[in-house]
């Protein structure tokens, strides 16, 4: 009985004196969290620019004005010449990242950090998606820096 308290004895002593986990690592946040929020899920149309469907280089387009008070062009053709050229080893939060996905068909989204980029998927609606997905890494195009200064991640 005396060998059954000493090791219970220990055992808490051993938990008390435990290093606590550690704390979750914050949620990173980015200054387009809440516009995607805002359009999340909304359907993909083309041509369209409303909550009632948009198309992807309207999605960036709003993204721009409404987060950044920014104009971009209305077409993908016309948004894939504004701003500087990114190798995508130097992407930064808000760049504007494209993919050719047909002969002459194009798409673009906001690269958000940590290889993930917002967009109006014509499948999914707008939606978050990884740079690494083998669709999107088999047709990505080129990056553009319309944004001098990298914008903050908190």
């Amino acid at each position: 009985m005396r060998n059954l308290l000493s090791g219970a004895c220990l055992l808490l002593l051993a938990a008390c004196s435990s290093t606590p986990p550690p704390a979750p690592h914050p949620v990173r946040q980015t200054a387009f969290d809440g516009f995607y929020q805002q359009w999340r899920g909304v359907p993909y149309r083309m041509g369209g620019t409303s909550p009632a469907g948009l198309d992807c280089s309207a999605f960036t387009k709003l993204a721009y004005q409404q987060v950044l008070g920014l104009s971009l062009p209305r077409t993908t053709e016309s948004q894939a010449q504004v701003g500087m050229p990114v190798a995508r080893s130097q992407l930064h939060h808000g760049d504007l990242v494209f993919f050719k996905t047909g002969w002459n068909q194009y798409h673009v989204g906001v690269y958000t950090g940590e290889g993930e980029f917002i967009h109006a998927s014509t499948s999914k609606g707008v939606i978050r998606s990884r740079l690494d997905n083998v669709y999107w890494r088999q047709h990505y195009w080129q990056a553009r820096r319309v944004v001098a200064t990298p914008l903050r991640v908190q």
